[in-house]
C-alpha cells in the first residue's frame, strides 16, 4: 500500500482558513469610505458660536433648491449664509465647498460634515456639526431646515469626510 502525503480535506480547509479570512479582510477594508469621527469642544470660539447660533436660527426654513435666503435655502445655501454671518466667506457648492476647504479627521461642532447622497462619487449634500452626533442641514425638497442624528446608517454610509473654515 503506497503510503500518501495528502492531508485530508478538512485539515487542508483548516489551514488554509487564517489566510481566506485575511484576503476577505483586505478586501472589505479597500470598500470602506471614511469613518465619521467627532469630538466635543471643551470651548467654543466666537466664530463657532456665532455660526452654531445661525444655523440654529434658520431651523424650519422652507428647502429651496439654489436657495440661500430666509424664503428657502438649500445645503450648501445654509451653510454659505451662516458662515458669511459670521465673517467666513465659503464656496457655493456642495462639492467645491468639500473640494476647496480644509479637511480635518475629527469634526467639532461648526465644522462642516460632507456626504455623497447622489451615489456619484462626490459631495452632493452638506451639512454643519452641531455636537452631541447631531447636525443641522437643509434636507431636500418638501422639507425644512432640521437637525438630524448622526448615527442613522443613512449618513455613516454616505459620509465622505470634513472640513473646517472657522477657527
Amino acid at each position: 500500500m503506497p503510503v500518501t502525503h495528502a492531508l485530508p480535506l478538512a485539515a487542508r480547509f483548516e489551514r488554509l482558513m487564517p489566510l481566506a479570512m485575511l484576503a476577505m479582510l483586505l478586501i472589505l477594508a479597500g470598500c470602506a469610505g471614511p469613518q465619521l469621527a467627532t469630538r466635543e469642544a471643551e470651548g467654543l470660539s466666537m466664530d463657532r458660536a456665532l455660526i452654531l447660533a445661525e444655523a440654529r436660527q434658520a431651523l424650519g426654513t422652507p428647502y429651496r433648491y439654489g436657495g440661500t435666503g430666509a424664503d428657502g435655502l438649500d445645503c450648501s445655501g445654509l451653510v454659505q449664509r451662516v458662515y458669511a454671518r459670521a465673517g467666513i466667506g465659503v464656496p457655493r457648492t456642495s462639492s467645491r465647498q468639500f473640494a476647496r476647504l480644509p479637511p480635518i479627521d475629527e469634526a467639532r461642532p461648526g465644522d462642516l460634515l460632507f456626504f455623497d447622497t447622489a451615489s456619484g462619487g462626490d459631495a452632493s449634500h452638506v451639512g454643519i456639526y452641531l455636537g452631541d452626533d447631531e447636525m443641522i442641514h437643509a434636507p431636500g425638497r418638501g422639507r425644512q431646515v432640521s437637525v438630524t442624528s448622526l448615527s442613522l446608517d443613512y449618513w455613516q454610509e454616505r459620509f465622505l469626510g470634513a472640513a473646517a473654515p472657522a477657527p
